[in-house]
């Protein structure tokens, strides 16, 4: 295998930022190592450099940043970098070449095969004889080209081309997962929303219509609540919150709650101050609360009773959501959980909350449910304190 081959697949597996791998490349030089292994971790850290930019996608601004740290991987004069439509980037010398990059890569761009083109340049002086240009691919798709432009064309650089093309590839699939797991996650968060207006929009304006005549100051308190719930709930600034934030919108709804049920709805709060910073999913526990309410009261005469619970596991806030209505079979929990049973707005928003900290955090931070027929429900939700990629927005 190439050197620059193995190096590049190193790269992509790695995922170093790239500080910390420049660090470690002066830790080796420190060290004395080989010419051999200084050159590897000197690409390893070039293709850190360049990766983030591609990570928003084959963009001007991205190929823009990225294109300097691609032309140092191939050790070459000049490359090009072009999307369907048009050039993106001529970075490098004989720059005079920029206005024919897109039409060198035409036919690669059509059939999507690398092409190895001599170029006719007047100038003696120039370093751009040849062009390798390579596709750039996703899911099976060509979205564009990267041109490499020298003095000549050797099997090795046609090899280290394709390469680079093809780590150029694994980048851009990443930004097509990170843009399909964004909208999956606000396609989700619509979902709560949608369920949560019909239903309890229409008993907290019912309820609040009850009190405009009989105690007038009750009915404006209970309209300022809320209009902060719904405008906290259906805001559309980040996919993050703080627990605090989360627990103030969970608070304005229980208030509304309580001034519909009176006394037949108890609810008790003890929450540990030190993980109220904590940044968690938007709306991760407003369907878990909701959800008890109408098991722990609708769904049961008497007194219905609500214990919610925020403490400090560590590395992770622990926070659990119980009530002691009427329970739910095991086996329908677990249709729920994996999206095979939606009737019923409770189950929409278990299995919604379920599957978004599962995509934020990993499998093992699913919802920890225990239940039982006519023996109530508790439900546990785990998050750590600090997490790649979340922070609160709570513009």
């Amino acid at each position: 295998m190439e050197p620059l081959v193995a190096v590049l697949v190193v790269a992509a597996l790695v995922g170093v930022p790239g500080v910390v791998l420049w660090r470690l490349l002066r830790g080796r030089r420190d060290l004395g190592s080989s010419p051999a292994e200084r050159a590897t971790f000197e690409t390893l850290h070039t293709a850190s450099l360049a990766a983030p930019p591609l990570r928003a996608g084959l963009t001007q601004a991205g190929a823009l940043k990225a294109s300097r740290h691609l032309r140092e991987l191939l050790g070459s004069p000049a490359v090009a970098v072009t999307d369907r439509e048009q050039l993106l980037v001529y970075d490098g010398a004989g720059d005079h070449h920029a206005q024919d990059a897109f039409e060198h890569a035409a036919a690669t761009l059509e059939d999507g095969r690398t092409q190895v083109l001599a170029l006719d340049c007047p100038l003696y002086e120039c370093p751009v004889r040849h062009a390798v240009v390579v596709p750039l691919t996703t899911d099976d798709r060509v979205v564009g080209s990267l041109a490499v432009y020298g003095d000549h064309a050797s099997a090795g650089l046609v090899r280290a081309a394709q390469e680079v093309a093809r780590w150029v590839d694994s980048q851009l699939q990443l930004a097509e997962l990170d843009r399909s797991r964004t909208m999956l996650m606000e396609a989700e968060v619509r979902a709560l929303r949608a369920q949560i207006s019909p239903h309890f929009i229409y008993n907290s304006l019912t309820t609040i219509a009850s009190f405009v005549r009989t105690d007038p100051e009750r009915a404006r308190e209970l309209l300022l609540e809320f209009a902060d719930f719904t405008r906290y709930s259906f805001r559309r600034h980040g996919d993050f919150t703080t627990l605090a934030e989360e627990l103030r919108s969970i608070d304005r709804y229980l208030t509304l709650e309580r001034a519909r049920f009176g006394d037949q709805l108890q609810v008790t709060l003890r929450i540990a101050p030190e993980v109220l910073p904590v940044a968690v999913p938007f709306l991760c526990l407003q369907p878990l609360v909701e959800n008890a309410v109408r098991h722990g009261l609708e769904s049961k005469p008497g007194v219905g009773r609500i214990t919610i619970v925020a403490e400090d596991a560590g590395a992770q806030c622990c926070i659990t959501v119980e009530d002691d209505g009427i329970g739910m079979d095991p086996e329908r929990l677990r249709r729920v959980l994996a999206g095979e049973d939606r009737s019923g707005a409770g189950g929409i928003g278990l299995a919604n909350v379920d599957e978004r900290l599962r995509q934020v955090y990993g499998d093992e931070y699913g919802l920890v449910v225990e239940t039982g027929p006519e023996a109530g429900t508790k439900v546990t939700v785990r998050a750590p304190k600090y997490h790649p990629g979340v922070a609160a927005d709570n513009r």
